[in-house]
């Protein structure tokens, strides 16, 4: 095998943010190994993500619930991707589980951090330096190396960058009836984590009504779950508010992000898309922190108030208040928007 027939099986992460984050890591390989082959196991969700990276040549779907192990199922997609002869993966989870397709597809070189006892099923074992490597994508990204290259220092970060449908955006603007004369603010009040990642509703509606005043449109983007979400931020607002929830795909919400001057986030899937779409993101942290997963965006607004309990990491506050949240103002939040008006 010469470097420039690598054909890598990478077994990528559940969740969407960390999805895109991934794409740092098929960046660094394919500028190391410009004719590299990159394929990638995610669940059925991820597969559209997949679709608009121009490194990835396959995206593979894994058939199992999130945290379900499915033996069986492993097994079979493991050995029906043998005859893809991949000289490499590397598995970005740190669970056993995720660890047992490429051994089942019988890749040579198996590569990931140590964790859950994946001895044999990883021959390339790494030791994650937490102090070294502080960031997720750092982790991502560090596995395209020789683990003496980070020993010191994290490896540098190339940002994502997904691929843009033109012509899906100017069907979307007309299907939905979009009104294009006034400039479009984008907000994601989602978070599948949980509400301790989730902006007050009132104060989204709250910084709807400032950024009309300023002359602003407000569309917000979400999945089915956001609907009623989306009603009451615009049931609790005078402003000028298109809710989106539900109405698009999620390659349909990268197609129309290219249409918003920003973004209003909380620290969400949706988040890094909008970052990967090199729209000016302004992001509110609560029980995460954005020294973990920031944005990879080259200008962003981060709203994090380092409180004493956060980060906490959890999906609900313990203490019932809130006030990693709450201390954030929409006042403070449109002040950033604005500031270079």
């Amino acid at each position: 095998m010469t470097e420039s027939n690598r054909r890598y099986l990478i077994v990528g992460p559940s969740w969407i943010g960390d999805m895109v984050m991934a794409q740092a890591l098929f960046i660094t390989l394919k500028q190391y190994y410009p004719d590299c082959q990159i394929d990638v196991v995610s669940p059925q969700w991820s597969l559209p993500i997949l679709e608009r990276m121009p490194e990835v040549r396959n995206g593979i779907a894994l058939r199992v619930t999130h945290g379900e192990l499915d033996l069986k199922t492993r097994y079979r997609l493991g050995r029906s991707l043998r005859s893809r002869n991949y000289t490499h993966a590397i598995v970005l989870p740190r669970s056993w589980k995720s660890a047992l397709l490429p051994y089942f597809a019988a890749v040579p070189v198996r590569t990931g951090f140590k964790g859950e006892m994946r001895y044999v099923l990883l021959n390339d074992i790494r030791k994650l330096n937490t102090s070294v490597l502080t960031k997720t994508v750092q982790r991502y990204v560090a596995l395209a190396y020789d683990e003496s290259e980070y020993a010191s220092s994290p490896p540098e970060i190339p940002y994502p960058e997904l691929r843009v449908d033109k012509q899906n955006t100017s069907r979307l603007i007309e299907d939905l009836s979009l009104d294009m004369s006034k400039p479009v603010i984008g907000f994601m009040p989602g978070a599948e984590y949980g509400p301790a990642k989730q902006w007050p509703v009132g104060y989204f509606a709250k910084l709807a009504d400032y950024l009309s005043g300023r002359g602003y449109q407000v569309w917000l983007f979400g999945s089915a779950k956001e609907v009623e979400l989306g009603d009451e931020i615009a049931k609790l607002s005078d402003g000028d508010i298109y809710n989106l929830c539900g109405k698009t795909e999620l390659t349909d919400v990268i197609d129309l992000l290219v249409c918003a001057e920003q973004v209003v986030s909380n620290d969400s899937g949706l988040m890094h898309v909008a970052a990967a779409m090199d729209v000016k993101v302004n992001v509110m942290y609560g029980s995460s922190t954005p020294e973990y997963t920031p944005p990879l965006a080259a200008s962003a607004n981060i709203h994090y108030q380092q409180l004493a309990c956060s980060p906490c990491f959890s999906r609900t506050c313990k203490y019932g208040h809130y006030d990693c949240l709450a201390e954030i103002r929409p006042e403070d939040v449109f002040k950033g928007i604005t500031r270079d008006e």
